[in-house]
């Protein structure tokens, strides 16, 4: 009966999270959200398909651990060096600020403890990385300027729910006139000392094991020693009266400049994966549906109470940003207004510790819930504003004397061009839209590059080009270089015109516009040869054979796109040259391996590897 139990149940879950949690991502929730619904409807204050929550809680736990041991794993000393300023300064700016609004509120207005006080702030201040992670890189703003502020933020806010949560069972021992059942000297040295032996072991004795069981190739038990080592400090930490959550973060950060730790990572995703989203299933259980449906406008004034005491501090560390204009502070604000799963993990505990009744945490898990639901809400909200005008910067006036180049794109290829020519002592004039990429080429090289749009005729001129007697057209966007030629031929059609090419189609609408074909220059088509050639190598090809191959296929390629460009329009009749060109290719391959091993008798195919 208890197995029969036990099945039901693990059925009940997964029934669950497969109907909720896709649902909750094609509505623009998260995934996280979805465990918490999901959880809601199967717990005791919904549908009570699953009343005893306890019976997975600790299961449950261990997946923050080895979230908090994975946070571990990406804090690197230089990666923390690097980010200083972001994570430090406007991550404290925003947590700190955010905590001291909510505790005095939680004080003054709700009569709490001041230790009660701080923790509720502190938990309440916390967003949500799972949400706020997700968000941006589906909408691909990560690595914008406040998609990287955000990310520096919730950084900051991980760095300190550590602390937070480690401080919490010693706060518990000591609140109102609680008496510690040993001096609190004695509690410190303990926990010191466990910590002392999570840093040493971790230090001098988890990257020999590593480097052991690596020989071994075995992957379970590369798997085994990784769940071995969360799962032996977690156990440590709870000897010495500690939150698990701590020594399995130390042990993630003394591991994080090992060899070992990209195998870490993919080791202990799946585990993290799936026991992470047990834990929101048990927080979503515990949401208490009957408090929200007896007291649903109060529940909804403390969630907009909670969005607007964290608007302050985000307003602020937006303002403190000179590269985040208003927009960008807006969609800060919508991001990480809401509440965050570090919240639910310092609630649970700080109730297991009689920091919070009952009542009080079943309370604030409703609140910071309805809070993260509110997130893509805001977020979609946000995205509607219209940005700020910039103001426009005028182009630069061009006064570089008589170039004999002029260079139109200073991105990755201009800038090679351009030092190439400047090497030389070739005079030459570079054409950019983007400023930052000007401002960044003067700091750097301080060569002739000027803001201007070099498909208007009035910057061409400006740039001397009719007195050139080469314009090398290096932009990236197709649909920009084509009309750019367009004008070029137009207004100067004694300019030779060497351009980049993004793909064959526009290779073929460029070889149009230049008098040569081979002045049409395809971008990572000689880089491709190069790395063809090397890979030919690498399968046991002499280096001689590697080059002729190639050299046979760049011929054959290159009169393939003369030809091709004759019927690009045609598609038709470019899937028929494209057939004959490959028979056409492989008769060609034949008929050297046949000379080269006519040439020389004993030697094996130069187009086959030997054999291994």
């Amino acid at each position: 009966m208890q197995t029969h139990s036990w099945l039901a149940s693990v059925l009940v879950f997964l029934v669950a999270v497969v109907i909720a949690v896709p649902l909750s991502r094609r509505l623009k929730l998260g995934s996280v959200f979805g465990y918490l619904a999901a959880g809601a409807v199967i717990g005791p204050y919904g549908l009570e398909w699953i009343r005893n929550t306890d019976a997975i809680a600790g299961v449950s736990e261990l997946g923050v651990a080895l979230l908090l041991f994975v946070i571990g794993l990406e804090l690197s000393p230089q990666r923390l060096w690097v980010m200083r300023r972001a994570v430090f300064g406007a991550g404290a700016v925003q947590v700190l600020g955010s905590a001291l609004i909510l505790a005095l509120i939680a004080v003054f207005g709700f009569h709490l403890a001041p230790v009660t006080a701080s923790v509720v702030g502190l938990g309440l201040a916390f967003s949500s990385t799972a949400f706020g992670l997700q968000i941006l890189a589906e909408r691909r703003e990560l690595q914008g300027s406040y998609g990287r502020q955000a990310f520096a933020i919730l950084l900051f806010q991980d760095l300190v729910a550590i602390p937070l949560i480690a401080a919490i069972p010693l706060l518990s021992r000591h609140h109102g006139l609680q008496v510690a059942s040993m001096p609190s000297w004695l509690d410190a040295l303990r926990v010191a000392g466990v910590i002392a032996v999570v840093v040493v072991g971790g230090r001098y004795a988890l990257k020999p094991v590593f480097r052991a069981v690596a020989k071994t190739q075995l992957i379970e038990v590369s798997t085994a020693v990784a769940l071995l080592v969360v799962v032996g400090t977690a156990w440590l930490m709870q000897l010495a009266g500690v939150s698990m959550a701590l020594g399995t973060f130390l042990a993630g950060v003394l591991l994080a400049d090992s060899e070992y730790r990209h195998e870490l990572e993919s080791n202990i995703a799946p585990f993290e994966g799936l026991l992470l989203g047990l834990f929101f299933i048990t927080v979503g259980m515990g949401v208490n549906l009957h408090l929200l449906e007896r007291h649903p406008w109060g529940v909804l004034g403390l969630v907009v109470l909670l969005l607007a005491c964290k608007i302050p501090a985000l307003a602020l560390v937006g303002r403190l940003n000179s590269r985040m204009d208003r927009g960008d502070g807006l969609r800060l604000i919508a991001l990480l207004a809401g509440g965050g799963e570090f919240a639910f993990v310092v609630f649970k505990l700080a109730a297991e510790h009689r920091l919070l009744t009952r009542t009080q945490h079943q309370l604030l898990v409703l609140v910071v819930t309805l809070a993260m639901a509110a997130v893509p809400l805001l977020v979609l909200a946000a995205a509607k504003v219209p940005r700020p005008k910039a103001a426009k910067r005028e182009y630069d006036t061009i006064d570089a004397g008589t170039p004999r180049v002029v260079i139109a794109g200073f991105g990755r290829v201009g800038q090679i061009v351009g030092r190439l020519l400047h090497a030389r002592g070739i005079p030459f004039v570079a054409l950019e839209q983007s400023i930052e990429q000007v401002d960044l080429s003067r700091r750097l090289a301080g060569t002739n590059i000027f803001f201007g749009d070099p498909a208007r005729a009035e910057i061409l001129r400006a740039a001397q080009a009719g007195k050139a007697e080469v314009f090398v057209l290096a932009t990236d966007d197709p649909a920009t270089s084509v009309r750019t030629a367009r004008i070029v031929r137009r207004l100067f059609p004694n300019l030779r015109i060497i351009a980049r090419a993004r793909n064959r189609q526009h290779a073929f609408r460029l070889m149009d516009l230049t008098a040569d074909p081979d002045d049409v220059v395809r971008e990572t088509f000689y880089s491709s040869l190069k790395m063809g050639a090397l890979t030919l190598q690498a399968l046991g090809m002499g280096a001689d054979a590697a080059r002729t191959s190639v050299e046979l296929f760049r011929h054959h390629d290159e009169q393939l796109l003369r030809d091709q460009h004759l019927v690009y329009d045609d598609d038709v009749a470019l899937r028929q040259t494209t057939r004959e060109a490959y028979e056409e290719l492989q008769g060609l391959f034949e008929a050297d391996n046949a000379q080269r091993a006519k040439a020389n008798p004993g030697a094996s195919s130069a187009a086959s590897p030997p054999a291994r």
